[in-house]
């Protein structure tokens, strides 16, 4: 890959794609033009970890198209059917498992993975109220499914990851809670009392409410994983542009968790990006830009990613922890409270094994 082409530049250049912001007199395009498939795929690396596939190589096969670029137009033809096959079997998968689960007595709400609309994440996320006795029997006799190994977080989450013959993507299920230790009860039971139906090409899904579908993302991004992906900034910017979200309810759902001030963060980072690219941006609330604590100034790039500096997550933590403290709410105390010990473990095993999987 070219010096023009870095991680930090490739991800500028997925933004500038996915955002609609990109011209035919790019640097980056041009480095990527007159590079060879090795780098390329390199590129679709990037973009496949970032969840943007159809949105930025469909904008950038365009573009190539026009600019006289044909080998890297078809070979960006070439990677979009492949993506689309893999999507509309992942689709046909998902409405099979949602509609047998639903008959069983089994609410399902789909979370997180059609959020990246016309793209869909890795793994097909799915929440319940139901047991996890119930839900495996339900997939062991409707699908064949099999239990995929479980971290200990997995286990104190409440998550079960399943595969089934022929679905490339993971079936993962959380059941009753949300959140890194299952420290949110109140917070999800919003995620099945408030969802709604989407239409997804030619199915529609229960998924949750704009507002839920904020809270994920910020618990996932700023509470959990400490990095944000192109999709996440597209995704939550889009969701603020259709005019659909209540603010007032987002942040009463967010009292509830103890996690206003991340997800106040999380807004302002993304629109902050949004505006660097785009020039403009949703404009924020007053009480949204008091109640970030910073923005995207301290996010920076490290591997294919935009990093959540550790100290500021610590910082989020601790409020969170406090707020559930001043609620009484002893069991998301006592479930935070185990995740200390959790990332020293993980941390322990990464020097020790490079690996971290078997506890993260």
């Amino acid at each position: 890959m070219t010096r023009t082409l870095n991680n930090e530049s490739q991800i500028d250049y997925l933004l500038q794609l996915s955002l609609g912001t990109h011209n035919s007199s790019n640097g980056a395009l041009l480095s990527l033009a007159k590079a060879g498939p090795e780098d390329w795929a390199k590129f679709l690396s990037v973009a496949e970890s970032h969840h943007v596939v159809l949105r930025a190589l469909a904008p950038l096969r365009q573009v190539a198209s026009d600019q006289g670029y044909a080998e890297l137009a078809e070979w960006c033809t070439n990677e979009l059917a492949r993506e689309q096959a893999r999507i509309a079997s992942a689709l046909k998968f998902l409405e099979d498992i949602c509609l047998k689960l639903e008959r069983a007595g089994i609410q399902i709400t789909v979370m997180k993975s059609l959020d990246h609309w016309p793209d869909i994440g890795n793994d097909l996320d799915l929440y319940t109220p139901s047991n996890q006795q119930k839900v495996s029997a339900a997939m062991l006799q409707e699908f064949e499914a099999w239990p995929k190994g479980r971290t200990w977080g997995d286990r104190l989450a409440h998550k079960c990851n399943f595969g089934i013959e022929g679905l490339r993507e993971s079936v993962e299920i959380h059941h009753g809670c949300l959140g890194q230790t299952g420290e949110h009860i109140a917070l999800a039971k919003r995620f099945c009392t408030r969802r709604v139906p989407q239409r997804v090409g030619s199915y529609t899904f229960m998924t949750p409410a704009p507002e839920e579908r904020i809270v994920a993302a910020t618990l996932q991004r700023m509470y959990r994983h400490l990095y944000i992906r192109v999709c996440d900034i597209v995704n939550t910017h889009s969701i603020l542009e259709s005019g659909e979200l209540d603010l007032a309810e987002l942040k009463y759902a967010a009292d509830l968790g103890g996690i206003w001030p991340g997800v106040a963060t999380y807004l302002r980072i993304v629109t902050e990006f949004v505006r660097r690219h785009r020039g403009v941006a949703c404009e924020l609330p007053s009480q949204v830009l008091a109640s970030a604590q910073f923005g995207m100034d301290e996010v920076f790039v490290r591997g294919v990613w935009l990093r959540v500096p550790v100290r500021r997550a610590v910082q989020l933590y601790g409020r969170q922890m406090g707020r559930m403290a001043s609620r009484r709410d002893l069991h998301g105390v006592f479930r935070l409270s185990l995740l200390p010990p959790l990332a020293s473990a993980a941390r322990l095993a990464y020097r020790l094994t490079g690996d971290h999987k078997g506890i993260w």
